[in-house]
């Protein structure tokens, strides 16, 4: 068994990779923003 996972291993590389040719690589998860404090209280002169 282990020479035929060894084989469904490769075809799942092959398979990836070939995916990966056509359609580009897989899409990253975008960063989530940063929160910025924003004083919005009004500025005294």
């Amino acid at each position: 068994m282990d020479y035929l996972d060894n084989v469904l291993e490769k075809v799942r590389e092959l398979f990836r990779k070939l995916i990966e040719a056509l359609l580009g690589p897989e899409p990253e998860a975008e960063p989530e923003p940063i929160p910025v404090p924003v004083n919005d209280s009004p500025r005294r002169r």
